[in-house]
């Protein structure tokens, strides 16, 4: 039987199967994504763009690049290739009303001078987190007055830079935007964009952070926002991010996934269904024996 012709670039430069493998090993060491043979299209072509921004000639060279100490800022630049960023305001609305909801337990409990923590874990462009804020701004206008935080982070660095500068295209505040959007949100003088209330967030961080290495902070999380990101993970890496959200969300907290996510029956000790794609965190302790390494 005759092996299919490896995918060509519009340049006739073909991608090879030990390049594909290699490609494939280092995304899924570096994020966890499983490229299989079905997105081969998708990699030759979008690495095909930075095989034309480095000069380079073939395949073969830019992996011996990435394999290279030098070629640890192109790693960042081959993440940010591969990395699907879909996303967009008040996506999946019922989990936004969910934590409406939440929205006066959380006030009590500061009131009483708990911290309030939430966490959005791949916040692409920053569209999750800040609706998660202007959630909160509506449901609980006093927020940025207590001991509140939101932190967002991505792996893709360009997302992070464009989350944190909180400007968007205009044509997403149009007439059939979310009211909350458009009173927290404002028209640039001058120009087709508009941008994110300042006093929104100052509430807000933006980091770049890879789930899959170590997290650079000890304190516990009330709700953990994470949608749509581990469909691109094979079932052991999915596990085991599941078992991190659970070690760091406090007893009571919850956890929001994607739609067409579900967090895997052996955690039900720690994560219990609790709604529409949302699991409640239980006061079981993540022993040794469950516990993910960072």
């Amino acid at each position: 039987m005759a092996l299919p012709t490896p995918p060509r670039m519009d340049t006739g430069v073909t991608m090879s199967d030990a390049d594909f493998s290699a490609f494939s090993r280092l995304i899924h060491a570096e994020t966890g994504i499983v490229m299989n043979e079905g997105k081969r299209s998708m990699l030759v072509s979008r690495l095909s763009r930075r095989l034309r921004a480095m000069g380079l000639d073939d395949f073969g060279a830019y992996r011996r690049l990435l394999e290279t100490g030098a070629g640890e800022a192109e790693r960042r630049e081959l993440i940010s290739a591969i990395t699907t960023n879909v996303t967009s305001f008040f996506r999946e609305p019922v989990h936004f009303e969910v934590l409406a909801s939440m929205a006066p337990e959380m006030a009590a409990r500061a009131r009483h001078g708990e911290r309030i923590r939430i966490w959005s874990a791949g916040c692409s462009s920053g569209e999750e987190p800040y609706s998660i804020a202007m959630t909160l701004a509506e449901a609980w206008p006093d927020a940025s007055k207590a001991d509140f935080r939101l932190l967002a982070t991505d792996i893709d660095p360009e997302m992070v830079a464009r989350a944190r500068r909180g400007t968007y295209d205009a044509q997403q505040l149009g007439p059939n935007a979310p009211p909350a959007l458009r009173r927290h949100a404002h028209h640039r003088t001058g120009e087709p964009t508009f941008a994110i209330d300042p006093a929104l967030r100052a509430t807000m961080r933006f980091e770049e952070l890879n789930l899959l290495g170590p997290w650079p902070f000890q304190g516990m999380f009330d709700i953990i926002f994470c949608r749509n990101v581990v469909i691109y993970f094979d079932a052991e890496t999915r596990l085991r991010l599941w078992r991190r959200f659970a070690e760091r969300l406090r007893p009571g907290g919850t956890l929001f996934i994607g739609h067409s996510e579900r967090v895997d029956a052996d955690l039900e000790d720690f994560l219990q269904p609790a709604g529409v794609t949302q699991y409640r965190r239980t006061a079981r302790p993540v022993t040794a024996a469950h516990a993910p390494s960072d």
